[in-house]
């Protein structure tokens, strides 16, 4: 069988925006988007590997990562792997964290590049003293999240829905086994590259998000006097929450930790909005390393 089966597939392409329904909050004032809350690892084939040998490397079992990669009819071959094939990897431990296993080869910009994020960010949430030395079998942890996709579901309503660019999911995913850009299958769980600046990342909540009034955010962020600045806007423009500020735990040139209550200070007048995350210019006060995330009322 070739690796990839030559079938007439098509790709259903949603048309109509999503309809958002009254729901239940967690603690921190959210809905979870439909994602999958488990530490993943990113790893790249070497010869040799086999299906077995890998999941023994991080507490996984075949049968899972032949699952989430969709490692069987009508894609490929039951089980069947090459080298430089790059798998996911899920793991038992629920940390919602991704991890990239460093390859032979590999350099930081690449992995930069593949998760459309930065070299200085990757670098400064992983504590790398030098981002030009990496070593084969190195975790870093890259800023994405990973999406189980549904009956129905296509590249095109994915990347809509969550406010992000087509081409940042088919680049992060396009190496692994079981990736068609054109078909996707359900069941198969995608890498969604975060949104990200230099400066900062938004941990949660997610992009696609429910949110509730005074729900958290959680971050990490390279901020003069640590200042981390937020407020958001739904649709139409209208300001929901005002202008606030909390403090990462450590200022620049370090990545502090922050976190923060999202507090409405009025009703939203649509059903979709965005999340600001920003710092401002100890200069001018301009904003500066502005973090968009699409979230949903």
């Amino acid at each position: 069988m070739p690796r990839f089966f030559k079938g007439n597939f098509s790709s259903k392409l949603e048309k109509n925006r999503v309809q958002i329904r009254r729901v239940e909050f967690d603690e921190n004032g959210v809905m979870a988007v439909p994602v999958i809350f488990r530490e993943y690892y990113i790893y790249t084939v070497y010869p040799g590997d086999t299906l077995y040998s890998i999941a023994q490397k991080f507490n996984s079992s075949a049968g899972e990562i032949m699952r989430v990669n969709h490692i069987f009819p009508p894609v490929t071959d039951p089980g069947l792997i090459f080298p430089g094939d790059v798998l996911l990897v899920p793991n038992l431990v629920k940390t919602g964290k991704v991890h990239y296993i460093v390859h032979t080869g590999d350099a930081l910009n690449k992995i930069s590049y593949t998760y459309s994020t930065y070299i200085d960010l990757v670098s400064g949430i992983n504590h790398l003293g030098n981002p030009n030395m990496l070593f084969p079998s190195q975790r870093l942890v890259i800023p994405a999240f990973i999406y189980e996709v549904k009956t129905g579901d296509s590249l095109n309503a994915i990347a809509s829905r969550y406010g992000l660019p087509l081409s940042s999911i088919v680049r992060a995913n396009e190496r692994r086994p079981g990736f068609q850009a054109d078909v996707i299958w359900p069941g198969y769980h995608l890498i969604i590259p975060l949104p990200t600046m230099r400066n900062m990342v938004v941990w949660t909540p997610l992009p696609g998000t429910t949110v509730g009034r005074g729900f958290k955010i959680t971050g990490q962020a390279r901020s003069f006097e640590a200042n981390v600045l937020h407020q958001l806007k739904d649709a139409n423009g209208i300001t929901i929450s005002n202008e606030r500020f909390t403090t990462a735990d450590i200022g620049a040139p370090e990545y502090g930790n922050f976190t923060s209550m999202v507090p409405f200070d009025r009703s939203p007048t649509s059903n979709r909005g965005e999340l600001w995350v920003y710092t401002r210019s100890a200069k001018d006060g301009s904003m500066q390393d502005l973090v968009r995330m699409r979230v949903y009322f």
